[in-house]
């Protein structure tokens, strides 16, 4: 299991370079300004290892070829993958009543 997790973030972070190279069209380096700090492609490497070590974790491939075709899948679509782990951590609010502006508001039947 050690050796999957290893060969799936390598090539989870290969493909999160190639997306960042995609979506940007060069290598952005690493960069500091006022307000914050941007990792540049750093970033991207990041999100594609950590998505493709979440994926094959969860999916427990059966043989190499899965192993390294959910890696390349997690990695290049990294955001994406982490998204759909994300839970839901806001609770449902309570509706009030309905106001008389609202479109769903229906006058009481006479």
């Amino acid at each position: 299991m050690t050796a999957q997790i290893l060969i799936a973030s390598i090539i989870g972070g290969i493909m999160g370079i190639v997306s960042h190279m995609k979506k940007r069209g060069r290598l952005e380096k690493p960069r500091m300004t006022k307000r914050f700090i941007y990792l540049g492609f750093y970033e991207d490497f990041a999100v594609g290892t950590i998505a493709a070590i979440m994926l094959v974790l969860s999916s427990e491939p059966q043989s190499s070829f899965q192993l390294v075709l959910l890696s390349i899948i997690a990695g290049y679509s990294g955001e994406a993958v982490l998204k759909s782990f994300e839970f839901s951590t806001q609770q449902e609010q309570p509706e009030g009543p309905p106001t008389k502006n609202c479109p769903s508001h229906k006058p009481p039947l006479p």
